[in-house]
């Protein structure tokens, strides 16, 4: 990441109030989000725009959870944030998964703040 070029950050979220705040507040921060609502649409942005952070609701509806796409980001070495409220029935994905977790309800500027430290962290090791 150069200092001359945003900060992307990918929110997968399936939530749309939610998604909107989160870009919101990544974009006032001067990052680049990567709006995402789907595993499929995650996981073509990391393939064609890698982020360098990632803020991801656990559990996307109808039996969908973001485990994939937390692999896949774990797998490149991109740094990401759990975002739940459903901490007590998603415990053991959780635990699985093994990220940093912010419960829901979480402002949006906490969020996007912990999910830009952590971008910035990695391009500095």
């Amino acid at each position: 990441m150069s200092s001359n070029e945003p900060t992307r950050v990918l929110v997968l979220e399936d939530e749309p109030m939610i998604l909107m705040e989160l870009a919101f507040a990544v974009e006032d921060r001067g990052g680049q989000p990567i709006s995402t609502h789907s595993v499929e649409q995650a996981m073509e942005a990391i393939s064609s725009t890698p982020p360098h952070a990632a803020i991801l609701d656990v559990n996307l509806g109808r039996g969908t959870t973001c485990e994939s796409v937390a692999k896949s980001l774990q797998e490149a070495g991109i740094p990401f944030i759990l975002h739940s409220g459903d901490l007590i029935r998603q415990g053991e994905l959780i635990a699985r998964i093994g990220a940093e977790v912010i419960a829901k309800p979480a402002s949006s500027d906490t969020v996007a703040d912990r999910a830009l430290a952590l971008a910035r962290s990695r391009a500095t090791n």
